[in-house]
């Protein structure tokens, strides 16, 4: 068990002008599952590469337990690491490899025995200690993989987007294994993946990083949903992602099509002290309802006018990709969620409306929050804390 801090660190790289991670404070808390996300080229990997001492700290300390572990080789961080590729000698069992590490540290073959049916019986992997990698699923390849750091009981579980080599049914069954894995082990673990839908469903906090090394937010996942600190976020979390529109400020609310779409006092006073003649105005596809005003092409019907583009249809659900009332070419498509039963038509002009109090401001400069008060980086959300289950 143990407490993790990013405390100023940095990664720079020699002959690039520019760091890989910039500045990053963050905390993770004693047994927290903590996932790091963000697009391609954000350093979410770099950065869980310098705390298992793959990657240089060229500034800043990194704190396993408050002791600084920045310039301290990997074999003395007393972390176990599971790659993206399973990364298992082929020549050996299960068994001797889950156990290889504990061989390499001298433990006696029969503590390595215990600890290697120990943990096969956490992963359901008794069955198999006799067999060797190829003659595993993948899934059951990425057990073992999992199997050989438990066996160790490091105090920090680093894991490098872990599931990316399996099948979408697959990911789904196993991101489900390693939460209550986890939960039951109690481990602190620092969790990497480029599918903010693994890190929603995963985390018990979030950390977002953005191009460039930048922390944006952590927090919990229903508020990150809920209360993005910036554009950024609010764009990059949910799925399909938030509508983000530059709308005018106008009596008491924000042009949005042929509606003005009234805001919170907050937000207007928060506009009004900037003297903002704009926003981003962001609205999640699944804050509307089908206006029980609508008729086809009824210019006369009350609420928010989308000429329907394109129809995804899920089963459950339908996603319409539309256009708004004075759209030009060049804007993006309008995405609204819709009952996938009775899905809308191409062609169609359908009215909808927009739940109250479900839409986001955002300044249009600097791109962030306004209204009420937001999360600091790094240090929002203070995480409970977490005993093994």
């Amino acid at each position: 068990m143990a407490e993790v801090k990013y405390v100023n660190a940095y990664c720079q790289y020699p002959g690039n002008p520019k760091p890989s991670i910039n500045d990053l404070n963050l905390d993770i808390k004693d047994g927290e599952f903590m996932v790091l996300v963000g697009p391609s080229g954000s350093g979410k990997s770099t950065a869980l590469r310098m705390l298992a001492g793959l990657e240089p700290v060229s500034q800043g300390e990194i704190r396993i337990d408050g002791r600084d572990v920045a310039q301290l080789p990997p074999k003395d961080r007393d972390i176990a690491m599971v790659f993206q590729s399973y990364a298992l000698y082929p020549h050996m069992s299960v068994a001797e490899n889950m156990g290889f590490a504990l061989k390499l540290a001298g433990v006696s073959k029969e503590e390595r025995t215990a600890k290697v049916r120990e943990a096969a019986k956490l992963l359901n992997l008794e069955e198999y200690l006799d067999r060797k990698p190829k003659a595993l699923s993948g899934g059951q390849r990425q057990r073992v993989a999992m199997g050989r750091a438990i066996v160790r009981s490091p105090a920090v579980f680093l894991m490098d987007e872990p599931l990316s080599n399996l099948d979408a049914k697959l990911r789904v069954e196993t991101r489900s294994n390693i939460a209550q894995l986890q939960a039951r082990l109690g481990t602190t673990t620092l969790y990497v993946t480029h599918d903010q839908v693994e890190a929603m469903t995963m985390g018990h906090r979030v950390a977002i990083l953005k191009e460039g090394g930048f922390l944006q937010q952590v927090d919990t996942p229903r508020n990150l949903y809920d209360r993005p600190t910036n554009a950024f976020v609010a764009g990059f979390i949910g799925s399909p992602a938030m509508n983000l529109r530059k709308a005018e400020l106008t009596g008491g609310g924000a042009r949005l099509g042929n509606i003005v779409l009234p805001l919170s006092k907050d937000v207007l006073d928060a506009a009004a002290a900037q003297n903002l003649k704009e926003i981003i105005l962001g609205v999640r596809p699944e804050s509307f309802t089908r206006s029980a005003e609508t008729h086809t092409q009824d210019e006369t019907a009350n609420g928010l006018k989308i000429e329907v583009l394109l129809v995804e249809e899920l089963g459950a659900d339908a996603y319409v990709h539309g256009k708004l009332p004075g759209d030009d070419a060049s804007a993006a498509p309008y995405v609204v969620r819709f009952d996938g039963r009775v899905p809308p038509r191409i062609g169609e002009t359908l009215t909808i409306d927009v739940r109250t109090g479900e839409e986001h401001a955002f300044h249009p400069e600097t791109q962030e929050r306004l209204g009420d008060a937001t999360p600091t980086p790094g240090t929002a959300s203070s995480a409970p804390s977490f005993a093994k289950q």
